[in-house]
C-alpha cells in the first residue's frame, strides 16, 4: 500500500471524490499538513496562521489505481489558478497543494502539473504547491467522511 496527500479546498468534498474511486482506494483520512503547529485543531487552522492546509490523505494499491489516477482526480476536482481559496472558501488552508511522499510522486506530480499547464486548459497560471509531506494531523472524528454520514456525495449543488 501507498499513501498519497492532496489539499484542493475544503475536505469534505475532496474526500468524497477519492472515496469514490473504490477499487483501489484502502482508506481516506482528512486532516491537516503543512504547518508550524504540532496537532492543530479545526478551530486552530480556521485561524488561518498555523500554516495548515486542509488535506485528505489516501491509502491506495498501486496494483488497482496508479498515482497518476489519482493526480487526476485531484486536477479535475479543484481550480488550481486560485491562491489560498476554493469557491466560498478562502485561507491558507484551502489551498492547492500537493505532498508528494516518494521521489516518484515528486516527479509525476511536477509532469502533471507541467502538462496541465502546457494544454492551454486555464488562462492564469497554476499556483498548486508540489512539496515533500510533512506530519500529518488528522482531523476530529466528525470531519471524517462527512458528506457520507449525511447521505451526501459531494459539495457540489445544483
Amino acid at each position: 500500500m501507498q499513501k498519497a496527500t492532496f489539499g484542493a479546498g475544503c475536505f469534505w468534498g475532496v474526500e468524497a471524490e477519492f472515496r469514490q474511486l473504490a477499487s483501489g482506494i484502502v482508506s481516506t483520512a482528512v486532516g491537516y499538513e503543512g504547518g508550524t503547529m504540532k496537532n492543530p485543531t479545526y478551530r486552530d487552522v480556521c485561524t488561518d496562521r498555523t500554516g495548515h492546509a486542509e488535506v485528505v490523505e489516501v491509502e491506495y494499491d498501486p496494483e488497482k489505481i496508479t498515482y497518476e489516477d489519482l493526480l487526476k482526480v485531484f486536477w479535475e476536482n479543484h481550480d488550481p489558478t486560485t491562491l489560498n481559496r476554493q469557491g466560498p472558501d478562502v485561507g491558507k488552508q484551502y489551498r492547492s497543494v500537493i505532498f508528494y511522499h516518494t521521489p516518484e510522486q515528486q516527479a509525476a506530480a511536477l509532469a502533471s502539473k507541467e502538462r496541465l499547464e502546457k494544454s492551454g486548459r486555464y488562462r492564469r497560471p497554476l499556483v498548486t504547491e508540489v512539496v515533500p509531506a510533512t506530519a500529518f494531523y488528522p482531523a476530529e472524528d466528525y470531519h471524517q467522511q462527512y458528506l457520507e454520514k449525511r447521505g451526501l456525495s459531494s459539495c457540489k449543488f445544483a
